[in-house]
């Protein structure tokens, strides 16, 4: 009996994971300072939904929603989307980027993985670093649309915590990828991201912070410093 091909998964997260900082803020301002400059007098406004989600008075999918209409209107044109998020790439791609983590993705690639992104940044513009990054596939929050713009508001669920995993079981099962027919590793700087590092076969805790850092000592998963 023949044994069905095994499915060589690597999947990693992206902010301060793969590039040097967090990106969503550094977007929204990078584009509004090139479609509506005006929009940036907005941001205080914007750190004071920051101080309500540090509070918890509000979720993170609510404080992405609330940012995003901040500083880039209730609606965006899919066509300045597309540019802004093609020229925030070139830009992540050039500098933001860890050599440990182009490194490690060259690594992944020669050994046959399939290389997958997953990010709770929105994919829209997520999908344009990966891509030139050598990614095969994104799975990240996404957006509503509304004719040929995308609105201030997330479609689904934001790709983060738990809502990670279910995304990427979703995405494996339409692609036609069997659990038991893959062998997987995550990549994450984040302890939010402890579903799937428990659920992969190899686990790297990445430029972990404290709590990732003692719960990968916990757990026995494999701790990677790529700042250096």
């Amino acid at each position: 009996m023949h044994q069905r091909p095994l499915h060589k998964l690597a999947i990693y997260d992206m902010d301060r994971t793969i590039t040097h900082a967090p990106t969503w803020t550094a977007f929204l301002i990078n584009t509004a300072r090139r479609l509506a400059p005006w929009r940036l007098a907005l941001l205080p406004l914007a750190g004071l939904a920051a101080g309500a989600y540090a509070v918890r008075a509000i979720d993170r999918a609510q404080l992405k929603q609330v940012s995003q209409r901040l500083l880039l209107g209730h609606r965006l044109p899919d066509s300045d989307a597309v540019r802004a998020a093609e020229r925030f790439a070139d830009r992540i791609a050039a500098s933001g980027v860890f050599a440990g983590a182009r490194a490690q993705i060259a690594a992944d690639r020669a050994a046959g993985y399939r290389l997958v992104m997953a990010t709770a940044s929105y994919r829209f513009y997520a999908k344009a670093i990966a891509d030139r990054l050598g990614f095969d596939a994104v799975i990240g929050t996404e957006v509503e649309r509304v004719g040929d713009a995308i609105r201030a508001r997330i479609s689904g669920e934001n790709c983060y915590g738990p809502a990670k995993l279910r995304m990427i079981e979703t995405w494996m099962a339409k692609e036609g990828i069997a659990r038991d027919q893959a062998r997987i590793r995550f990549y994450s700087d984040h302890v939010s991201d402890a579903p799937v590092l428990a659920w992969a076969d190899e686990a790297f805790a990445v430029n972990a912070h404290g709590p990732l850092r003692a719960l990968a000592r916990e757990k026995g998963w494999a701790i990677v410093d790529w700042e250096r």
